[in-house]
């Protein structure tokens, strides 16, 4: 009798991945990890720019600021020309508001020079926010949006861009294809072959599946382990009152947690 095959991972995840759609950022960002071809295509068709050439290309790649709130990027990427493009992908219109956009701008630039370097070397930069839905509301497919001066309308050249891509476009433009690709669950529906070979070795092949579930786990892992700390932090639960709630977490872990958040009340009320 033939030994059924034990699954690496739970039924209930390997559905979580059916479901998965290029708006969903922790599969797009995986899809466009690392791809430049990829990328690039993304790129050539939001900027409406065939040339673009991508050199490098990194998903959620963490952007510090040590004085305040970093960020996480679903992709950074940088082309032949050295300037640099940040993609997120949002679901809901509270993740693309303009501050948002604003911090994303501003953060990139402190990050891209170096000690007594000019002002001149910043690159040119694209913050672009590929949006479920139309987060502007003026129905238009895309935004294009740079800085001008109010009183003669001339750009004002600071060489920093932000766009937004309205996910509601389903036109048979190039644009619209690429957005109904975004919606889809199944590569055989999708339009753009890179795009769907892409999506089907992640859903169809085990190995794909496979590395989208451990992404899945770690993921949902973090989430718990922040969840844990921040009820510490507020004295809401304890130790043991975690371990009933996450049950899947090591018991060595929670006392990281414990610790850690112990750690960070005392120096917040000074206490020893």
């Amino acid at each position: 009798m033939a030994k059924k095959k034990t699954l690496a991972y739970s039924p209930e995840t390997y559905k979580r991945i059916e479901a998965f759609r290029l708006f969903d950022d922790t599969f797009m960002s995986k899809v466009f990890d690392g791809r430049k071809e990829e990328t690039a295509l993304l790129l050539q068709i939001i900027l409406n720019d065939p040339g673009i050439q991508v050199t490098s290309v990194l998903a959620q790649v963490e952007i510090k600021n040590l004085q305040g709130r970093s960020i996480r990027l679903d992709i950074r990427a940088r082309n032949s020309k050295g300037e640099i493009f940040a993609v997120e992908v949002q679901r809901q219109d509270a993740g693309a508001k303009p501050k948002r956009a604003r911090y994303i701008s501003a953060l990139i630039d402190a990050n891209e020079l170096k000690a007594s370097q000019d002002f001149e070397k910043l690159p040119e930069t694209y913050v672009i926010f590929i949006t479920e839905h139309d987060a502007l509301g003026e129905g238009e497919p895309i935004y294009n949006i740079d800085r001008t001066v109010k009183q003669t309308g001339k750009p004002f050249g600071d060489m920093a861009h932000i766009i937004y891509v309205n996910g509601e476009n389903k036109s048979r433009t190039k644009l619209g294809k690429l957005m109904q690709d975004f919606h889809c669950t199944e590569a055989k529906d999708m339009n753009y072959k890179i795009l769907a070979d892409r999506v089907r070795y992640f859903k169809e092949t085990q190995k794909g599946k496979d590395e989208m579930c451990a992404i899945v786990e770690e993921y949902a892992n973090e989430q718990s382990k922040e969840a844990i700390l921040i009820g510490f932090k507020k004295g809401v639960i304890t130790k043991k009152g975690a371990s009933i709630m996450y049950p899947k977490m090591k018991a060595a872990d929670i006392e990281s947690l414990y610790r850690e958040a112990k750690k960070t009340t005392r120096k917040r009320t000074g206490k020893a």
